[in-house]
């Protein structure tokens, strides 16, 4: 059954969905004086809306202009593949809800940045691969269809590093850094993180199974979460590792975060794992934020380097472990207990141990699965997908490195038993010392200059464990680049972590806009 929604768009020409361009003929609506896009809130939205002073058209006529002078022009961040060519008709159609006194959903009318690997059947869908450049799915996400439910404008599709690894690829290139345009912004929702920091939406969505959610949060100065593994349905993805894969919230605040996965989380039976997630989900995870909600935490500060590749004597391992104690003692000061330092016995070991790669030994066969339920895919195997001349050829390196493995394999099957091992151990840590979360860097280093990604990832620690990670601004080098904190806690705790990063960022406000985007004049 098609919605409306749908409809409208596949009345719009495929050209149209291509382009971004034909949104912006006239001038855009201006919002009042009064209302302030830039960083703009769930909450505030919603207030402006109901006093009259702000429409749902003029909100997503000015996002849209902001995607038209920055990421097409200007410093041309690269964040966003498509458009959605009916947002503005959306919008409309919202406006007049609201004047009806009609019931409104929790997202009534607030603009979504969708990562490109999640499906949408009324735009395409890329992968972030020119192969796909024109497929448009038969079916939504889950979550697509749960945030449309709720209201939500999907305003646009975001790059992505090609088929979810990396930050670069052949549909549209690499993605920029807002801080810092020759600077990367990190993998592989890196078009979801820019367009969230540079207010071209609302919020985003991302997807991370190595990383790739709280990474772009890091450089982009962000608020990102990883759920647990079985907290929110994957189903629409194209998948990269089931044992790893999950799909969350990017925002530039606590609390939008929090409101956005009250939407998202929940058992689907499309996706089976999220049975899991019966009678262990809030009413609202936002209902237990509050600005003295660090008081009595206990904090585990986890100094240790989890990556091979990271450099103790670099000055920018420097500076981040600088930010990693400064938010500590601000933490301190918010009311928390940190143990500083905190070890768990055998965990880089253990880390090694787990896999290293995002990819290895799931993939192909993931793939093969998820492409037979696409009669109208450009290619049927993963095989063929890997082999593609359009593909960029580090990335199809890559692919073909995993063509044959399997699941089944003794090397992956040991290492699920290792990562049991790391869950038994981080656990063991945490009753033992009584701990509410870990505190410890995205990232030994801080955001390199293209093509190069950023060394020293300790995101695998939460990928490998299926715990929550929700990724917070730790702040800025002296040279003015942001680095990324994140606090890890037990399965479907996110509303601890929420309390906890809601605390410190009222208490820090360590939120700073990026120099190359400035508000548009009016």
């Amino acid at each position: 059954m098609v919605s409306s929604h749908a409809r409208l768009i596949i009345a719009a020409s495929l050209s149209s969905v291509l382009s971004c361009h034909a949104l912006h003929a006239q001038a855009p609506a201006l919002p009042p004086a009064s209302f302030d896009i830039m960083d703009a809130t769930i909450d505030g939205i919603h207030a402006a809306m109901k006093s009259g002073s702000l429409s749902c058209v003029a909100l997503v006529e000015n996002y849209l202009a902001r995607i038209k002078a920055y990421d097409q022009a200007g410093p041309k961040l690269n964040a966003i593949q498509n458009v959605n060519p009916t947002a503005v008709a959306m919008a409309g159609e919202f406006d007049a809800k609201l004047k009806s006194g009609a019931p409104l959903g929790r997202l009534h009318c607030i603009p979504v940045l969708v990562k490109d690997q999640v499906e949408t059947n009324f735009m395409p869908t890329t992968y972030g691969s020119a192969l796909f450049k024109t497929f448009v799915p038969s079916r939504n996400a889950t979550i697509v269809e749960k945030m449309l439910a709720e209201g939500a404008i999907i305003l646009a599709k975001t790059n992505l590093g090609e088929f979810a690894a990396g930050g670069a690829g052949s549909a549209f290139g690499d993605c920029h850094n807002a801080y810092d345009t020759a600077r990367h912004a990190s993998g592989s929702s890196c078009g979801s993180g820019i367009a969230v920091t540079a207010n071209f939406g609302a919020v985003g969505i991302g997807e991370d199974t190595a990383g790739s959610i709280r990474g772009p949060a890091s450089h982009s100065n962000l608020v990102a979460l990883k759920p647990t593994l079985q907290l929110v349905s994957r189903f629409g993805a194209m998948p990269q590792g089931p044992s790893r894969d999950t799909l969350g919230p990017i925002t530039r605040t606590v609390r939008d975060n929090a409101l956005l996965l009250d939407v998202l989380a929940g058992y689907d039976p499309k996706d089976a794992i999220t049975a899991a997630s019966d009678r262990r989900i809030p009413k609202s995870y936002a209902d237990g934020l509050a600005r003295d909600g660090l008081k009595g935490m206990r904090i585990g500060v986890l100094r240790l380097s989890l990556s091979k590749d990271a450099n103790p004597d670099a000055a920018d391992f420097k500076e981040v472990r600088t930010i990693l104690g400064r938010v500590a003692e601000e933490m301190t000061a918010l009311g928390a207990q940190m143990i500083d330092p905190v070890e768990v016995s055998g965990l880089f070991d253990l880390m090694q141990a787990s896999g290293s790669t995002p990819s290895t030994y799931e993939t192909a066969a993931a793939i093969d699965a998820y492409l037979a339920e696409h009669p109208n895919a450009p290619v049927k195997t993963y095989a063929e997908m890997a082999e593609s001349s359009l593909v960029v050829e580090s990335r199809r390196k890559a692919l073909r490195d995993d063509i044959g493995q399997s699941p089944d394999d003794p090397i992956f099957l040991k290492q699920l038993r290792v990562r049991e091992s790391l869950r038994t151990a981080i656990m063991k840590v945490m009753a033992e010392q009584r701990l509410d979360a870990f505190l410890y860097p995205s990232f030994d280093h801080a955001p390199p200059l293209l093509p190069k990604g950023a060394a020293g990832s300790n995101r695998l620690m939460a990928a490998f464990t299926g715990f929550p990670a929700l990724a917070i601004p730790g702040g800025f080098t002296p040279g003015g680049l942001p680095i990324g904190l994140e606090l890890m806690g037990r399965p479907f705790d996110e509303a601890t972590l929420y309390k906890a990063a809601y605390a410190y960022e009222q208490g820090a406000k360590p939120r700073r806009l990026p120099p190359s985007v400035p508000p548009l004049p009016k």
